[in-house]
């Protein structure tokens, strides 16, 4: 017997809104005071979770280009605390660090995925 969820379309809840729930406050307490690692550690937790939204939700098929996307917007935000005169480096690169993991991890994720798909016949 199967487990009801929120209706009877979905089985479960999705738990994808608690992780980034956990992500925003835990990236903003590590950009705030300038914590490298849990600034990090926030954001891949935050940008994976949102692109785990989009590939349930069905606005894309892999969660991969949307990792992509965040990373991308991770390291222009990065760059700019750094460089950009707001005088954040610190935060400027913890930031850019997280986008640059999550370009890394897209494009091991695609490679992986794309390696492991079935052979059309």
């Amino acid at each position: 017997m199967s487990e009801r969820g929120l209706s009877d379309q979905y089985n479960t809840a999705s738990p994808w809104p608690l992780f980034v729930a956990m992500g925003i406050p835990v990236s903003e307490l590590g950009v705030l005071f300038g914590l490298f690692p849990v600034a990090v550690a926030g954001l891949l937790l935050f940008c994976g979770s949102v692109a785990g939204m989009f590939a349930e939700s069905g606005y894309a098929d892999t969660p991969w280009p949307a990792v992509a996307v965040l990373g991308v917007v991770c390291v222009a935000v990065g760059a700019w605390f750094t460089f950009g005169g707001v005088g954040l480096p610190v935060r400027g690169q913890a930031v850019g660090a997280a986008g640059i993991l999550l370009l890394v991890g897209a494009l091991v994720g695609k490679a992986v995925a794309f390696s492991t798909r079935e052979p059309a016949v």
